[in-house]
């Protein structure tokens, strides 16, 4: 498996498994599998109510804890200071660890009418810090961030964020975020790396797909390899998430790169850190 290093000095696996709506609807089997699967890293959140679920799952595979790699995050409700060090601790309760590998912002506003976000999200990312002195977390990041989110972050805090997370695929790329976290040496990862199903029937993508042979769901997550985009995909059965692991047979052509680079907007889930959720229908 390819991994990737952070610049915090960790290497994490170039693929990692999102568990947003995963084993609350389908039980801790779906978790069991992708274990089996060969998945490392593990995506979960306060927000998702499965981190007794996931922390049961990986402790009953009989691997060691330090081959996982888990990454939660604090809700928007948490944020603050004291807030987010207890928003912490219940979170290492319920997944029943010592420690979290990643600790993410999942959104940098608690509300969009809050005028004091700013001194909220640098209160948040000062109690994470502290947290990482303190042995709880071993990298930080962010979800949803976009440059002048981050700005905060960078003026106000004394560690940089090892990743920001946002959706990424075919269809809706947020370049400027993508390039901004790259220039500074910020993991992008992708939640949503295959759009939907809206995406995953795109005519181009399905024409690319078939030159390729592979699945639209593999194009996808080829191109956010391309991109130097860690992706997070999502699976319930054995045979996709194997699939989706499966990526070194094919190379995405610079021509066709392109091609998905200029599609038009299409798959966005409508969630935007700066404005009122829109219908998902672009």
């Amino acid at each position: 498996m390819e991994y990737l290093t952070l610049n915090n000095g960790l290497s994490v696996p170039a693929i990692g498994f999102g568990t947003y709506k995963a084993a609350v609807e389908e039980g801790e089997t779906v978790l069991q599998n992708a274990i089996r699967t060969g998945y490392r890293y593990f995506d979960t959140a306060s927000f998702y109510e499965n981190e007794e679920i996931l922390g049961k799952a990986l402790r009953e595979s009989g691997l060691p804890r330090q081959e996982f790699f888990v990454a939660s995050k604090v809700w928007k409700t948490e944020m603050g200071y004291e807030n987010t060090k207890a928003a912490l601790d219940r979170s290492l309760k319920r997944l029943g660890m010592d420690y979290l590998d990643f600790y993410l912002v999942h959104w940098p506003k608690a509300d969009l009418e809050d005028t004091q976000w700013a001194f909220r999200l640098s209160e948040t990312w000062r109690a994470m810090e502290d947290a990482q002195k303190a042995g709880k977390i071993r990298g930080l990041g962010v979800s949803n961030c976009l440059p002048h989110h981050l700005e905060v972050i960078l003026e106000s805090g004394t560690i940089m964020p090892a990743i920001d997370q946002i959706e990424f695929h075919p269809g809706y790329l947020q370049l400027e975020t993508v390039e901004k976290c790259q220039s500074l040496g910020i993991q992008v990862q992708a939640w949503s790396p295959m759009g939907r199903a809206r995406v995953l029937q795109d005519a181009l993508l399905c024409e690319m797909a078939e030159k390729y042979g592979v699945s639209t769901a593999q194009l996808c997550l080829k191109f956010a390899r391309q991109m130097q985009v860690m992706p997070l995909p999502k699976a319930t059965a054995p045979e996709r998430m194997l699939q989706n692991l499966s990526l070194d047979g094919f190379t995405i052509s610079a021509e066709d790169v392109e091609a998905l680079k200029n599609m038009p907007r299409t798959g966005w889930s409508g969630e935007h850190p700066d404005r009122e959720r829109v219908p998902a229908n672009s």
